[in-house]
Order: C-alpha cells, then sequence, then structure tokens
C-alpha cells in the first residue's frame, strides 16, 4: 500500500495545478485532500518504541497527552486547509456567476432591442397587407363593374346590330313579294310602269342579314345550322314524318324529340282535345272501391291492412295514395260528390259478391262504361259452389266485358285470401299501368334494382339537380288558369300582346297589370294556347308565381328552372352554379347564350311576378338589354307593382263591362238550371259597377254562390247576401259560412276548420292523405265531400298533390274568419304540423314532403334549435338538396347562424355516428348516397378540400358493398372527378372519368345516356386541357348517343297522352272517306311513329295515302305528304329502294303544285338527297343539291348564310366524287358569304378555312394548306374561349367530318412545309 508519505502532499504544496483540456480556458487549482489514519499514526509510534530500549513501558502520562495535542493539531490543520480550499471555490464560483449574470444582462438588452424592431416591422407589414388587400377588392370591384359594363354594352351593340340585320332582311322579303307580285300582274297581261326602274347592278340591292332567324337551317347540334365541313352534311337522321296540316304542327323530321319538344306535342293535343282529367296529371293515386254490403268484409280488410303497403309504394316515388270509399249512410245523398270522385280517380275497384244493388247502378255505369280515357278498372267477384249471382249482375258483368276493357278477378276462396288478390292486382296495375314503372330491360341485368331509378332526372340534365315536384305544380297551375272557358273580351289584349312579339328589337319587358282577381293568369294562359297553336316555332316558357312564402315564388328556384328548361331544349347539358347570387347574375349571360341557339323567338311569361320575394332585387335583369329574338311577359297587382316597373310598356286589364258581368253570371246560372229576372239582372249589373265589385274572380265567385244557393233556397234572398258584399274577401266569407250551413253536424263544421287552418299554415299545402292522418275522425266520404264543396266554389284547388288555396283571397278570408286571434292561432296549427311530421321522421318516413314542410315550419316559428336538429337528420338535408333546392337549405343554415365551414363539419361529424349503427347491404349503400350527396354539396359550395373525403368514402363503400363494376361506383368516380376538374388536377379527373365511363359502358351498353354524360365530360375536360380534337370527337359521340336516346325516351306523361289521343283517333278513322279522316290516319301514323312502333305506323300511313289519293287526287300536295312520311317511314326500315321510288313521287308532285321556294319542297330534296348518297348514286344526288342551292338563292337571296351552307353541301358532295376542281370556288364563295355575314372570326369561317386547307394539302398546295388551317385553329381556339369550356359552340360541327380529313394536326403541314 505505501507509506503515508507516498500520500502527503510535500510542504507548501497545497494542492497540484491542472490544465483543463476540455474547456480550453484557464489552469484550476485541484485541492488534494488527504485524510490521517489513526492507524497509520499508530504503527508509526510503535517503531519508534521498539527503537528504543524496554519500549513504551514505563512512560509517563505527559507523552502519552503530547500525542493526543499531536492529533488535534492535525485534525485543526486538516480542517483550516479544507476550509481555505471551499472559500477559495465558492469565490471561484461567485465570481464566475458575476461575469454570467453581466453577459446575460448584455444579451437581454441586445434581444429586447431586437424584439421591439421586429414589432414595428410587423406592425408596417401588416398596414401595408391590409392597404394591399383594399386595393385588391377596389380593383376587383373597378373590375367586375367593368366587366359589367363591357357585357352590357356588347349585349346592347349586339341587339342594335341584329335589329339593324333584321329590319334590312324584312326590307329585302318584302321586296321580293313585290316583284313576285309585280311579275304575276306582268304575267296577266297588266302593265306596271316603275319610274325609278334602272339598269344597275342586282348585286348592289343584296344587303345580308347575319343572324337572321328565318331561315330554315336544319341538322346541326343544339338546334344550329348544318356544319360546314361534313362530308356527311345532309345525311343526318332526321327521319321524318313531317307534321304538316295538323295538330302537332311542327315543320320537317321530328325524330330528334326532346323534352321541350313533348311539351310542345302535349300542349298541341290540349288544344285540339278536350282538357284532360285530373287523374293524368295529379300527383295523387286515387283508388275509389266500391263495395255491396256481402263484400264489405274485403273492402274494410282491404282498408286497414294493405292500403298502408299501397301508401308505402307510392311515397317511395314521389306519389300520394289515397283511398276513397263511401258507406251506406253516404251512398245516396252524395251524388254529386261520389261522381267528382270517379272522374278524379286514377283506379276503380269493384267488389261483387251475388246481387248488385240499385243503388251502386248509377255509380258502377258511369265508373265503367262511360270512361273515355279508358284508366284502369278491376272487377272482383267472389263466387260460392252452388249458389249463382243475380241476373242483373250478370248483365252488367256481360255488358262490361263487351264495353270496357276492365279486369277481372273471379275468386272462389275465403276473404282473406280474395283481399290479398285484389292487392296483388292493384299493386301490380299502380306499378306498371298508373305509374308507368314497367320491368326494363336494364332491370333484368340486376344493376341495383331499385336505386337506379332514384334520379331519373340527372339523365337528362347531367349532375344538374331538378325537382319534378315543382315543374308538375307549373303544369297544374297553367291548366288551371286555362280552364275558364269565358274569353272575357280578350281579344283586343291578345292583338297586343302579338304586336310584342312582332315589334322590332330592343324592347323592355310588357307589364300586364290589374287588379286582384281582374283575369291575368287566364289572359297570359289563354294566350300561351293560341301561341303554342299558331307559331310552333316560338319557345314559350312560363312561370305562374303561387303565395307568397311558397316554394313557386323563391327567385333562385324561378330563374334555375327557366335556365334548365332553356339548356334541354338547346341540348345543351353543362355545369349550372347552385350558388343562389352567382346564379341570379349568370341568368342574362345564359339567355344570351341559348336564345342565339333558338331558330324562332323566345317567350318568357312570369305571372304574378310581384309576389316573389324580393322581385325587385331578384330579377334586375329584367332591366338589362334583352337579347333580340327575346320577349319577357310580366304580370303584377297594380297595388304591389315595383316603381322602376311602372315604366314599362304596360298593358292594363280593365273592368268587365256589364255585357261581360252579364254573361259570366248568366253561364253559371244555367249551368245549375237557376233562371234569373230581368229584374235580378239589372241589379246585379248595377252592383259590379265599382272597382271591388267588377273583377273577374268576384263577378265568377258571384255567379256560383247565386247558382249554389238559389238552388237550395229564395234567390231573392241568396242575391240580397250576395249585395251586401262590396269585395271578393266579403263574398267568399259568405260561400264559407254557406258551405258551413250545409253541414249536418258540428264535428264536420269543427274538420272544415281545421282543414283550411291547416292548409293555410302550411308551405306549400297539405294531401288529402296527410289530412286524413291529422284527423283520424275524418272519414274518406266526409273529406271528399268537404273538399268537393270548397273545391266548386273556388277556394281550394289541387296542385302537385296538394291542396291549396285557390286565391290569395281565400287565404285572406280564412285569417280573418278563424284566425283574428293572431299568432298564437297560427302556432297552435303549425305545432300540430311540426309534430305529424316529426312523427314521420322517428318512423324513418322520410319523404319530400317532410323535407318540404319541416324546416319551413321550425323557421316560421322561430325555434333554431329544432331547426338545426332537423338539418342535421342526413336524409332531409339529402331530400332537399337532390331535388335542386340548395338555395333553401343554405337559407336555413344562414338562419341557425352557421358558415359553410362549420355546416360542413356537422354534416361530417352526423355521418360518422350515423355509419357506427350501419349494418347489412342496404343500410351501407344508403350511407355511401349520403356520404356522395355531403360531396357533392361540398362541392357546390365550393369547399373542394373538404368534398374529396365524403366522397372517396362513397367510393369505398360501394366498390365494397355493391361490387367495383357496379354503375354506382361509377357515379361515385364521375362526381370525384368533377371536384378533380374544378380543383384543376386534370390528371386525376381523367383518370376517374375513363374509369367511369368503362364501367358504364359495360353496365348499360355503348349508347345509354349515362355513357354520353361520361363522354359529355371528359370532353369538357379535354376542351379546359386545349385538347380541341379529342373534345370534339368525343361530343359528336355523346351528341349521337343522346339522339338515338331520345326518340325511345319519352315522359311518363307525354306517352300516357299519346296513347290516348291515339285511342281518340282510333275511333275517328271509322268514318268515311273525307280529307280531314285521312289528315287524321296521317296524325295516328305518326303518333305510332313516336312511339316507335313502325308496323303499326306503316298501316295508318298507308291508309292515309289511299284516302287522300281517292278523295284528293294523285297530285294533291297532301298525297305528296303521305308520301313523304311513309318513305321516312321505309328510309328508317332501311328499306331504301321503296323509299326512294316514294321520295321521288313527292318530289314530282311538289315541283308541280309548289312554288320554287317553298320549305316543304326543300325539304323532300334534302331527304331524296341524302338518300341518294346512302346509296351511293352520287350522280343523282348533285342535281338536287344543286337545286338546294338555287331554292335558298330564291328564298333568301345569293348572299345569306344559307346560301353558303348549301354551297358547302354541294361542294362536300363533289369531293367525294373526286372533283376538287368544282369544289373549290364553291368553298371559296361560301367562305366570302360567310365573311361577309358573320365576319372573319366566326366558327363556319373556321369550318370553311379548314375544309379550303384540306383541299389545297390534297392538291399538293402545303404553304397554303398550312396557312389555311392556322386561321381555322386560331378561329377555333377564340371560340373556345368565348365560351368557356362549358359547351360546344352553337355552330360546332354535329356531322362526320373525318372524311374530309380535317382532323389533321398541324404537324402535318409543317412537315410537308419544311419539304
Amino acid at each position: 500500500m505505501g507509506t503515508a508519505s507516498s500520500l502527503v502532499s510535500p510542504a507548501g504544496a497545497v494542492g497540484e495545478v491542472i490544465e483543463d483540456t476540455y474547456g480550453g480556458g484557464e489552469a484550476c487549482e485541484i485541492p488534494v485532500e488527504v485524510k490521517p489514519k489513526a492507524r497509520l499514526l499508530r504503527g508509526s509510534l510503535r517503531r519508534v518504541g521498539a527503537s528504543r530500549p524496554g519500549g513504551l513501558i514505563g512512560a509517563s502520562f505527559k507523552s502519552t497527552a503530547s500525542v493526543q495535542e499531536l492529533e488535534c493539531v492535525a485534525e485543526y490543520e486538516r480542517l483550516k486547509k479544507e476550509y481555505e480550499i471551499f472559500r477559495v471555490s465558492k469565490n471561484n464560483e461567485v465570481a464566475s456567476m458575476v461575469k454570467k449574470e453581466a453577459k446575460l444582462d448584455r444579451e437581454n438588452k441586445r434581444l429586447r432591442a431586437e424584439l421591439q424592431a421586429l414589432q414595428k416591422t410587423y406592425q408596417k407589414i401588416l398596414r401595408e397587407k391590409e392597404s394591399a388587400l383594399e386595393a385588391k377588392y377596389q380593383a376587383m370591384e373597378r373590375a367586375a363593374t367593368f366587366e359589367h359594363d363591357r357585357d352590357k354594352v356588347k349585349r346592347q351593340f349586339k341587339i342594335f346590330r341584329e335589329t339593324k340585320e333584321n329590319e334590312i332582311q324584312d326590307l329585302l322579303r318584302a321586296k321580293r313579294e313585290l316583284e313576285t307580285k309585280l311579275q304575276r300582274l306582268q304575267a296577266q297581261g297588266i302593265q306596271v310602269f316603275d319610274p325609278e326602274e334602272s339598269d344597275s347592278d342586282d348585286n348592289c340591292t343584296d344587303v345580308t342579314a347575319a343572324g337572321a332567324q328565318s331561315e330554315y337551317w336544319n341538322g346541326g347540334a343544339l338546334g344550329s345550322e348544318p356544319s360546314m365541313g361534313s362530308m356527311m352534311q345532309l345525311q343526318q337522321s332526321f327521319r321524318g314524318p313531317e307534321f304538316a296540316h295538323s295538330s302537332i304542327d311542327v315543320e320537317g323530321p321530328f325524330a330528334n324529340i326532346n323534352r321541350d319538344d313533348w311539351d310542345a306535342a302535349v300542349a298541341s293535343l290540349l288544344q285540339v282535345t278536350p282538357l284532360f282529367s285530373h287523374s293524368l296529371w295529379s300527383n295523387t293515386v286515387r283508388c275509389f272501391i266500391i263495395g255491396t254490403e256481402e263484400t264489405q268484409p274485403e273492402v274494410d280488410i282491404f282498408i286497414r291492412n294493405y292500403s298502408p303497403k299501397l301508401q308505402r309504394v307510392c311515397e317511395t316515388m314521389g306519389y300520394f295514395f289515397q283511398v276513397v270509399h263511401f258507406s251506406e249512410e253516404y251512398k245516396r245523398p252524395l251524388k254529386d260528390v261520389r261522381k267528382w270522385e270517379i272522374e278524379k280517380s286514377s283506379l276503380i275497384i269493384l267488389l261483387l259478391h251475388l246481387t248488385l244493388p240499385s243503388c251502386l247502378l248509377e255509380d258502377c255505369e258511369e265508373a265503367f262504361l262511360r270512361n273515355p280515357e279508358e284508366k284502369p278498372r278491376l272487377i272482383y267477384h267472389r263466387k260460392e259452389d252452388g249458389r249463382v249471382s243475380s241476373a242483373s249482375l250478370q248483365q252488367f258483368i256481360e255488358q262490361i266485358s263487351h264495353v270496357s276493357k276492365a279486369k277481372m278477378i273471379d275468386h272462389t276462396g275465403g276473404v282473406e285470401e280474395g283481399t290479398y288478390e285484389i292487392y296483388n292486382c292493384v299493386e301490380k296495375i299502380i306499378k306498371q299501368d298508373i305509374l308507368g314503372c314497367e320491368t326494363t330491360e336494364l332491370e333484368g341485368k340486376d344493376l341495383g334494382n331499385k336505386e337506379e331509378s332514384s334520379a331519373p332526372e340527372e339523365e337528362v340534365f347531367g349532375d344538374v339537380l331538378w325537382d319534378a315536384h315543382d315543374e308538375q305544380e307549373q303544369m297544374e297551375a297553367f291548366q288551371q288558369a286555362s280552364n275558364s272557358t269565358c274569353e272575357l273580351g280578350f281579344e283586343k289584349y291578345f292583338e297586343r300582346l302579338n304586336d310584342l312579339v312582332a315589334a322590332p328589337a330592343p324592347i323592355p319587358p310588357l307589364l300586364v297589370s290589374g287588379g286582384p282577381g281582374s283575369g291575368k293568369s287566364l289572359l297570359l294562359s289563354k294566350w300561351i294556347q293560341l301561341q303554342q297553336k299558331h307559331s310552333p316555332n316560338t319557345l314559350i316558357l312560363y312561370h305562374f308565381v303561387g303565395r307568397p312564402m311558397s316554394t313557386s315564388s323563391e327567385s333562385a328556384l324561378i330563374i334555375k328552372r327557366l335556365t334548365l328548361k332553356l339548356m334541354q331544349h338547346s341540348w345543351l347539358v353543362s355545369p349550372l352554379t347552385f350558388d343562389p347570387a352567382k346564379l341570379l347574375e349568370e341568368f342574362p349571360r345564359w339567355l344570351e347564350k341559348l336564345s342565339a341557339r333558338h331558330q324562332g323567338s323566345i317567350i318568357i311569361i312570369i305571372d304574378s311576378i310581384d309576389q316573389i320575394q324580393q322581385a325587385e332585387k331578384h330579377m334586375k335583369w329584367l332591366i338589362d338589354p334583352l337579347p333580340v329574338n327575346v320577349r319577357v311577359i310580366v304580370s303584377v297587382n297594380v297595388e304591389t307593382c315595383p316603381q322602376a316597373w311602372r315604366l314599362w310598356p304596360t298593358l292594363h286589364l280593365d273592368p268587365l263591362n256589364s255585357k261581360d258581368v252579364k254573361s259570366l253570371i248568366s253561364a253559371e246560372c244555367n249551368s245549375a238550371n237557376v233562371k234569373l229576372t230581368k229584374e235580378q239582372e239589372k241589379k246585379l249589373e248595377r252592383h259590379c259597377r265599382s272597382a271591388a265589385t267588377c273583377n273577374a274572380l268576384y263577378v265568377t265567385l258571384l255567379g256560383k254562390t247565386i247558382a249554389c244557393l238559389g238552388n237550395a233556397g229564395n234567390i231573392d234572398e241568396t242575391l240580397q247576401q250576395c249585395l251586401q258584399c262590396q269585395d271578393t274577401v266579403s263574398l267568399y266569407r259568405l260561400v264559407l259560412r254557406s258551405i258551413q250551413e250545409s253541414l249536418r253536424s258540428d264535428t264536420e263544421k269543427g274538420l272544415l276548420r281545421e282543414i283550411l287552418c291547416v292548409i293555410g299554415v302550411s308551405h306549400n299545402g297539405v294531401s288529402e292523405s296527410e289530412l286524413m292522418e291529422l284527423y283520424p275522425e275524418l272519414s274518406s266520404a266526409t273529406l271528399a265531400s268537404l273538399v268537393h264543396s270548397l273545391h266548386r266554389m273556388c277556394l281550394l284547388t289541387y296542385g302537385c298533390g296538394l291542396l291549396k288555396f285557390q286565391h290569395l283571397q281565400a287565404w285572406e278570408m280564412v285569417r280573418l274568419e278563424y284566425m283574428e286571434e293572431g299568432e298564437n292561432v297560427l302556432s297552435a296549427y303549425r305545432q300540430k304540423l311540426v309534430e305529424y311530421f316529426t312523427m314521420q321522421l322517428s318512423q324513418d318516413r322520410v319523404t319530400w314532403r317532410s323535407a318540404d314542410e319541416l324546416p319551413w315550419l321550425f323557421q316560421q316559428q322561430g325555434d333554431k334549435q329544432k331547426l338545426h336538429k332537423c338539418l342535421l337528420n342526413l336524409f332531409v338535408s339529402q331530400n332537399l338538396y337532390k331535388r335542386g333546392h340548395f338555395a333553401e337549405l343554405l337559407s336555413y343554415w344562414q338562419l341557425v347562424g352557421k358558415d359553410k365551414s362549420s355546416m360542413a363539419a356537422e354534416y361530417f361529424d352526423s355521418l360518422k355516428e350515423y355509419e357506427k349503427s350501419c349494418e347489412g347491404e342496404e343500410s351501407m349503400i344508403c350511407l355511401a348516397d349520403l356520404y356522395e350527396t355531403l360531396g357533392r354539396f361540398l362541392k357546390d359550395l365550393g369547399l373542394l378540400s373538404q368534398a374529396v373525403a365524403p366522397l372517396q368514402r362513397s367510393l369505398e363503400i360501394r366498390e365494397t358493398a355493391l361490387d367495383p363494376d357496379h354503375p354506382r361506383v361509377a357515379q361515385s368516380l364521375h362526381q370525384l372527378a368533377g371536384v378533380y376538374v374544378q380543383w384543376k388536377k386534370f390528371g386525376n379527373a381523367e383518370q376517374l372519368y375513363k374509369q367511369a365511363l368503362e364501367i358504364s359502358e359495360n353496365a348499360y351498353g355503348a349508347e345509354h345516356p349515362r355513357v354520353a354524360r361520361e363522354l359529355d365530360a371528359l370532353a369538357t375536360l379535354y376542351q379546359k386541357q386545349n385538347k380541341y380534337v379529342q373534345a370534339e370527337q368525343l361530343r359528336k359521340k355523346s351528341f349521337r348517343i343522346r339522339q338515338k336516346a331520345a326518340r325511345r325516351k319519352g315522359s311518363l306523361c307525354g306517352f300516357a297522352l299519346l296513347r290516348q289521343r291515339a285511342l281518340q283517333l282510333e275511333e275517328l278513322t271509322l268514318g268515311k272517306d273525307t280529307p280531314d279522316n285521312a289528315r287524321t290516319l296521317n296524325e295516328l301514323g305518326v303518333l305510332y311513329y313516336l312511339q316507335n312502333n313502325l308496323e303499326t305506323a306503316e298501316l295508318f300511313l298507308k291508309r292515309s295515302l289511299e284516302m287522300r289519293d281517292r278523295v284528293l287526287g294523285p297530285d294533291h300536295p297532301d298525297c305528296a305528304q303521305s308520301l313523304n312520311n311513309l318513305a321516312a317511314l321505309y328510309n328508317e326500315k332501311k328499306h331504301y329502294d321503296k323509299a326512294e321510288e316514294l321520295y321521288e313521287k313527292a318530289l314530282d308532285i311538289r315541283r308541280r303544285a309548289l312554288a320554287p321556294d317553298h320549305p316543304s319542297l326543300a325539304y323532300t330534296v334534302k331527304h331524296l338527297a341524302v338518300l341518294y348518297k346512302k346509296m351511293g348514286k352520287l350522280d343523282k344526288a348533285v342535281p338536287l343539291y344543286e337545286l338546294a342551292v338555287e331554292i335558298r338563292q330564291k328564298s333568301f337571296g345569293p348572299k345569306h348564310p344559307s346560301v353558303a351552307t348549301a354551297l358547302v353541301n354541294l361542294a362536300v358532295l363533289y369531293c367525294q366524287m373526286k372533283k376538287q376542281i368544282e369544289a373549290l370556288p364553291l368553298y371559296e364563295r361560301a367562305l366570302k358569304i360567310y365573311e361577309d355575314s358573320f365576319g372573319h372570326m366566326h366558327p363556319r369561317v373556321g369550318e370553311t378555312l379548314k375544309n379550303l386547307a384540306v383541299l389545297s394539302y390534297e392538291g399538293g398546295d402545303f404553304e397554303k394548306a398550312a396557312e389555311l388551317y392556322k386561321r381555322a385553329m386560331e378561329i377555333k381556339e377564340a371560340e373556345t374561349l368565348l365560351i368557356g369550356g362549358k359547351a360546344t359552340s352553337q355552330h360546332s360541327s354535329s356531322g362526320d367530318t373525318v372524311s374530309l380529313k380535317s382532323a389533321l394536326s398541324p404537324s402535318i403541314f409543317l412537315e410537308h412545309g419544311q419539304r
């Protein structure tokens, strides 16, 4: 271990000095601590003692004490050293801490100075940012104002230019007519001297009218003129028969039928035939049951057990279901009510056993023997073994079997089994015959059963959401407005309206003004009917505004509906904004763009426009200049007309004169067999002289009141009561009290009050089935009786299956009569409706009715909490959104106080919670639909980043729950791609669109509308990427698919009307040979053609031709019409030889019988030329194309664009015949006409330049070809920029230009140029 000396430092050395090799600082003194050990000291002493003799034995005590003292001294020294060491160490530490403190203080002061500098800089940058933002917003406002002013000036200039061009065209047309008359006079030997006649060149008088609407342009996409460069130009599939001289008066072929054409056809049918019954248009499936005492058990079981099931079936399809049955006590007194119910009913069921009581015989005859519309009828006959039915019953059944096509059920079992058999048959009739839900080929492929038919409107309008109920409500409003048979001297007003349509543009809207009930709606509806009859090429868009605060009065829905009607008429499926403010702002541009596609006039009619919420603000587009071919007519009440509109041209409806008053009252009294004396008539005439008593509504209601009460009591007393009523509201009050007095019990009076009040506080009305659920004590017979009385006296009417007030004055009367106590009464009835629809939600019965009513009721109550909870019901919001009520949904959220982001977050959280409870395939499919709806909703809100997640989740669920190749997966892919397009992620969008296209083609076939939708979407995407050639090819393919699908497809309502019309026309053909019957046969053949029943159509067209040949002679123009129609049918059936023979005969007759420039002659020439080209007989086609050029020159002048089109078609034919030399001057002449008419940057100029480029290329002049093609591409790019990539140009090619090699790329010309 060593000795102690080895551990103790030398004297004077307290410690070692060691350099700190790590810190790099000063050398520090490290003290070395040495602790003396007693053991070591004792050993030393022991060795000292041993060196002395005797050791320590005998040593004194003093020596021992000195040893202890020595030890204490050593310990003291040690402690002293330790203290010194400790003191030095701590002094060093304190010095070091002082230095660090000073250093940190300096650093703190520096950082504080830097922080203050940064804060000053931040404040400066913040102020600069705010200034920059303010400048940006000001610049944006200036830019928007400038753009608006620029668009306004452009529209004004365009209107001015087109107006002047139309005036010039009218002058030219008048000049040609005068020249024709002059020639006719000269031909008759009458000398006419013209003092201004000179030898000037004819060309100097030919002024071109660009854009004139009078020419016959056919064949182009979206209603435009045929493409200039199409080799197949005259080969478009315009399958005709034409509707000449018929009730459906549409010139030319009619194969390309869209939904507006169906509307026009339906309207024309209604002009010729009486108005069809309410059952064809109603949104209610009404089942009228006639039963005997013997079959009462079946009736009770059917109503109790099976009626709710049928109600659910109809609810899922958006219809109401109502069973009407009159028990024994109502069968005799309510004869008129029963007859009215039979007329309204969609289906009548007769239940028989052994006898047919005489009291039911009249109802049975009315229902089964007098059934002109052939509505479905069902007879249930329960038989028993060994028992024979009565003779009267057997006779009635035998009579029905000969006259009616009623279905029979012969049952021999028990009552329960028989009722179940009735239920199965009724369900089948409702689905197939009434609602038209027949089994399709698609359903046979098991592509998703019921969910595939959930949104048919999206097939027509792409991604645009459409509410069929709103459209049906407008159709019913138009029908009801035109129901009056008395014209009330409207002829003078019709002339003024006709003058408006014929007047040169620009003109402001026409204001039709009058007091409440003055007949404004009646006037407009009657005039619409006349226009549809006499001007079939005029597109009329109408909207009848109902009660304020109803759906029909929402400005955003009105503008969207008008825009969609224009889009569908123009065959345009384009993205349409859902933002209400943007929708109102963009409507003038849509109107201008779409009106340019239409070849006739467009008339927009809005009735009761002053009932629209904030009409002056939301309808400010009326103040802007309108397109040259657009006319607008609006009706307002004099008292509520906005001040700014009073400067417009006004047609004021005058009060009724005494003659009209007398005729109206007499008509009502005569219908009820009530005779008025001359003195009574004079009293009425004197009474109806004030402004409040001489309007159409008051006089009509007065006549009905006298007729109704006069039959029941003293006429003088009734007259005295009526003369005390000085306005319409007081007269309505008299009517209501008379109805109350006619009721038999206080219960019925109470129910009458409840019905009227509930209808009054609702949003859009209440259905009969809802009333019966609201009031279980209300029987169907009592309800039918009350509604009949209220409907007959103009208090209530039907709208989309709902009962609502027929006039605002009726609602005002009910409010004054029953709700004078104020808001408390209104709140009580609203609460009743709230409880009813809330109960529906709790039962998972989310229908369009609960979505319409419940949020609106909460809004009226001001209950934001319940409204918020209702909106978070995913199915309510989904229903509102899918029916296009986007603005309404947003307004509810704004009332709740939520912005877009928080609304999206709450919806997403609700969906996550709902997903936790989803089990099974069906619930997962429903969940996917909800996710998709949320994604689309967020996309429409502009929240693209938040829209991706729900759409991707919807896609995942559908791929898992259904199949990766299921059509619903394609739907998810399509919607997700739409988000990426808006997000400018075109690569992702293209991949998704292609996947959706592939799935749709595999699922539906290559010619389905869904495939066309995917093609349109891809084309729009390519257009945004400047891939114009690919976009054009896809658009052409899509358009061909839509053309084929449109003729196969038609609205159920349209086909129902056509079937009814066909049945009526078949009955008319049983008479003798007359020109009218021949025309009817031709009509019938055309109608069967529309229904794709070509064999039956051929039979009727042949019979029409034979009858016309016998009656009119073989050379009559009507025979040419039948020949043309029959030829078109053979062309459709690919019997080209027969078609050629008939077309040639028709052309020969029309050449001899018609003027050289007659449109019918032009049609036949065109169709025969197309047929020759199809058959390869090009030599025969050439003279016909030359004749087409000649006809157009005579009709429009040599410099008209229509002549240029005919020249291009002839040039195309020459190119097919390899006669490029003959084609070149025709193209050049056409180019000159187009440039003079439309300017150098018009799409038609571009098409012609492209064709000339091809000719130059094939002729070896590559430099010229490159130059021409470059000009054509510049025009194409300018056109694409103009339309914003949203739709094809109105002049885009609809034919197949590939045969002219028009798809050649510029690189070809460049290669030859380099050579």
